[in-house]
């Protein structure tokens, strides 16, 4: 769902010399077939409307909104906790916000600067158009949802209360905090020749008034802009002494349109409705013109804020007049209004998920697995066996505890490792620090272009550098996506590797959230590999050979290509042949040509796509053995597994790597084959097979870019993976 700055790039030349087959891990059997199920399209998900329907692929934007519509469904969901489900609502809203930041702005782009036609034979004017019609029916029944929770929290005792809700002593006390606590920070300011449209920054919460009236100068004003400093809370919570409950809160929005009279005091007020815009957010930074990549993103982020107009959400009742006048300001047209029956910022009621404490109106605490070894036992257990770990259902205590223990251990002697999201105050970074402080040679890859983590990236970056860490910012042109950790550490007479690879990133905060895949192992070759790509991060290193590891922009997209066409070639030659594979999106055409020539070959395919998804499945002719699914549940589904059935000698590879142009061909990524049997038949078992019996939270993706969800055959009982593995790994 981004939209990447870099340059594209081609697939090296070196790529063509690494054919050689790579050793992976043997599966007794291929998973099973996903069940048959019957399926209903729940309301409020429509399908995707398109203008070439004859075009082999569907289009990415409307396939992305889909997936914003199955969230949008967990919170009408009633088997759900209510408190997630309000979370669910405002996850999908934040959702749409990033990507009008970055989707629609893209091609926005395209059609102001010339764009070419997608592979799926939409132009941009089309695209843009068809975005905006799918978008407004997900907004519209985002805030049929929200009027359908709010009596449901009221029921539960959490009153989310609206001026007409107030009673007297509401009124009194909101008006003294108003006046404390607000007006002290407000400045509004009158539309005048002297006082020109302000610049709005974006997301940010915003009141227009007209009135009537003339100030202490005597200047005669029509309308007035209130912008609501980010300090200011955007939930309210009462105090439970004021109307006898501890859960009653009030938006800002109704505060500032409540006593707006107080904000413009002398003048005549017809009218006060919010607003909201959403700016295109994506940084735009040449690098082959810039000395320094840090100076050169501080300077766009000082205007990220402030970028050019893609939404304008406004109250459902404001006046055409002023929805013009708001229009012509933001340089938008008509199909960029968003009419909104509630607060413009819907998202911001996720702070009432966090206020209120009732645990059983939300997903009861899980306790992940942990490993027996202590911090210290570790090198010994990763040099006795590789080390699986499936996050959330195993905890990411044992990287935080490896990397502890490398920051003190007098053995260890250099320690390398990417970072693309920590997070705030992240404990693997004060580790960092420990060992550069403990005399330890410390190399940090840092992607300063991570997305929306720019800001906190040179921050972590400045801090690194202070504390003598090496800090390299990865490949001009390339983004450093990859998850790799290694730590060299003297053994006797020898130097010995460890290596820790993941589909996830170093972020503890989302290894509890999000489900991944992450290996710890001592495996020579391992070592090996990881340490070549270190080099070849940090120096100019010439293009390398791996000997495990496949490689983005190098190695992994020819790669993965040659597995599918050898899976087509065993079809054709009579042999079982298989491929399952897990992903977060699927747009590469690429990959999606190769997917279709071995479906008619024969080959048996079943995807596990989360998000966007550009294959067409069931289509006669072109993918009637290829099934599609995606499964939105409490976590976010966030593995990239591939399993190839390989003529009896399966292999199950994992990867850092969406199948999605950028990743295969702009960005630095890693996909590593799990060798253990014991630990690949683990993969199988709960990355793949789980997700293919799934018949609660798993949605089907059917030829025309709709969804439907799946729901169990009558009689059978329902089958959620998630809830599975939580019971089987966690104990419930």
């Amino acid at each position: 769902m981004n939209h990447d700055a870099a340059k594209p790039g081609k697939t090296p030349a070196a790529d063509r010399k690494h054919g050689k087959k790579r050793r992976a891990a043997d599966i007794a059997a291929a998973p099973p077939a996903a069940p048959t199920a019957s399926i209903a399209v729940p309301d409020g998900v429509p399908a995707v409307e398109e203008a070439a329907p004859r075009s082999p692929y569907l289009n990415r934007e409307l396939s992305q909104i889909a997936f914003n519509e199955r969230v949008l469904a967990q919170a009408g969901d009633p088997s759900m906790p209510l408190l997630e489900r309000l979370r669910y609502l405002c996850i999908s809203c934040t959702n749409l916000d990033e990507f009008f930041e970055v989707r629609v702005a893209a091609i926005s782009h395209q059609l102001q600067f010339g764009g070419v036609t997608g592979p799926d034979g939409l132009g941009p004017a089309t695209a843009l158009r068809l975005v905006h019609e799918r978008a407004s029916q997900l907004v519209q029944a985002q805030y049929a949802r929200w009027k359908s929770l709010v009596p449901e929290l009221a029921a539960a005792s959490i009153r989310i209360l609206e001026p007409k809700d107030w009673s007297t002593p509401h009124k009194r006390w909101l008006r003294r905090f108003f006046r404390n606590e607000i007006l002290p920070v407000l400045s509004p300011i009158g539309l005048d020749p002297a006082h020109p449209f302000p610049r709005i920054l974006n997301k940010s919460l915003n009141i227009v008034v007209a009135c009537e009236g003339k100030d202490a100068f005597g200047r005669n004003s029509h309308m007035a802009i209130v912008r609501a400093p980010r300090s200011l809370r955007r939930v309210i919570q009462l105090p439970p002494d004021l109307s006898g409950g501890p859960h009653d809160f009030v938006l800002l929005s109704h505060v500032l349109t409540a006593f707006v009279e107080e904000i413009l005091p002398g003048m005549q007020v017809k009218g006060a409705w919010q607003f909201r815009v959403t700016r295109n957010s994506d940084l735009m930074v040449d690098e082959d013109e810039m000395e320094n990549l840090a100076h050169a993103l501080k300077d766009e982020l000082a205007s990220r804020g402030f970028l050019r107009a893609m939404r304008l959400e406004i109250s459902a009742d404001c006046p055409p007049a002023i929805v013009k006048l708001l229009l012509k300001n933001f340089e938008l047209d008509d199909n960029a209004v968003y009419r909104v029956d509630g607060p413009v910022n819907l998202n911001r009621a996720l702070q009432i998920h966090a206020l209120v404490d009732r645990p059983e109106l939300k997903f009861p605490p899980f306790r992940p697995r942990t490993l027996n070894a202590e911090a210290d036992e570790l090198f010994d257990a990763i040099r006795r066996n590789d080390i699986l770990l499936h996050h959330p259902f195993d905890a990411f205590t044992p990287v935080v505890d490896l990397l502890k223990e490398a920051a003190r251990d007098p053995d260890v002697l250099a320690i390398k490792q990417t970072l693309y999201r920590t997070g705030r105050d992240s404990v693997l970074v004060e580790h960092l620090i420990d060992a550069s402080r403990n005399g330890k040679d410390v190399t940090v890859v840092i992607e300063l272009r991570a997305r929306f983590d720019e800001e906190a990236n040179i921050r972590l970056a400045d801090r690194l550098q202070e504390a003598g860490v090496q800090v390299v910012y990865g490949v001009v042109g390339y983004k450093t996506h990859a998850k790799m950790l290694l730590i060299v550490r003297r053994e006797r007479t020898k130097l010995r590797r460890y290596v820790h690879l993941s589909t996830g990133n170093y972020h503890a905060g989302t290894a509890r959230a999000y489900t991944d895949i992450g290996l710890l192992t001592a495996d020579t070759d391992f070592g090996e590999d990881v340490h070549l790509l270190f080099q070849q991060l940090s120096g100019m290193a010439p293009t390398i050979k791996l000997q495990r590891l496949l490689q983005s922009p190098f190695t992994l997209h020819r790669a993965l290509l040659k597995k599918i066409a050898r899976e087509a070639k065993h079809a054709r030659a009579g042999k079982p042949a298989r491929i399952v594979a897990k992903m977060n999106a699927l747009t590469e055409v690429g990959a999606i040509d190769a997917l279709y020539e071995a479906s008619r070959a024969g080959v048996k395919i079943d995807l596990i796509v989360r998000g966007a998804c550009a294959l067409r499945p069931g289509v006669p002719g072109l993918s009637d053995n290829i099934r599609v699914r995606s499964v939105v549940g409490r976590f976010l589904e966030h593995s990239r597994v591939c399993w190839f059935a390989n003529d009896g000698e399966p292999q199950i590879w994992c990867s850092s790597a969406d199948w999605m142009d950028r990743n295969l061909l702009r960005r630095v990524e890693t996909c590593f084959p799990i060798i253990d049997k014991e630990l690949a038949a683990r993969v199988q078992a709960e990355e793949l097979e789980c997700y293919l019996r799934d018949d609660s939270q798993a949605w089907e993706l059917r030829g025309d870019g709709s969804y439907a969800q799946l729901h169990p055959q009558p009689g059978e009982p329902a089958f959620a993976a998630q809830a599975d593995l939580l019971t089987r790994l966690c104990g419930g």
